[in-house]
């Protein structure tokens, strides 16, 4: 069976919708480990109690995209079996970039949430671009990690329309409504082998 890691920063919500999803819709994917480079993460807690192995990896000054850090985390993910032929990687809020190293080791298992309707928003700070640029629609983004900024490709979308009275914040929970929706969907297809990759396009199955 495929296993699953998700690595977090922070609330982790996203990985708690991903966790209660597999095991109530029976995804055939096995959560394995959550690991964080913050030992405060609430998600761990989260994870904990739903009984999933935590793994802290602190950053100690190392900048994202670092393979010396990031091979603390490969190495964890091997320890618990997710590897590069049976593994997917969620990143739900994880404050740093992947090096090209990792990568490349796991292309095409490691899967982000962006909270914008890419290629717009890149980056970090995606509701306020979209709020600051007043468009009409947002929304957020599931795709696979290449060695861009938000770059790779696509799986699964979701559109909020913005009011003239919705703020930053408002904005920010439209997204994230969404987000725990599509995110859980994005494993689902993967773990049933939905999801074909030809260059940078996805075709579902």
């Amino acid at each position: 069976m495929l296993k699953l890691a998700i690595l977090i920063s922070g609330r982790g919500s996203n990985m708690e919708y991903i966790l209660k999803s597999v095991r109530k819709n029976n995804i055939p994917i096995e959560p394995t480990v959550v690991i964080s480079n913050n030992p405060n993460a609430k998600g761990l807690a989260i994870a904990r109690k739903l009984g999933l192995s935590t793994e802290i990896v602190e950053s100690n000054g190392l900048k994202g995209g670092n393979w010396e850090y990031d091979s603390k985390i490969v190495g964890i993910l091997k320890k618990y079996k997710v590897t590069p032929q049976n593994g997917l990687i969620c990143l739900a809020g994880f404050m740093r970039i992947i090096s090209p190293e990792f990568i490349r080791q796991y292309k095409g298992r490691i899967m982000n949430i962006h909270p914008a309707i890419l290629p717009s928003f890149p980056g970090l700070h995606s509701q306020r671009q979209a709020f600051e640029y007043g468009v009409k629609y947002s929304g957020c983004t599931v795709h696979f990690v290449d060695e861009g900024m938000d770059t790779g490709p696509i799986i699964l979308q979701s559109v909020i329309k913005i009011e003239d009275n919705d703020t930053e914040d408002t904005i920010t929970k439209k997204i994230l409504r969404q987000e725990h929706k599509i995110y859980p969907e994005a494993v689902k297809l993967f773990a049933n082998g939905k999801i074909k990759i030809t260059g940078r396009k996805t075709t579902i199955s």
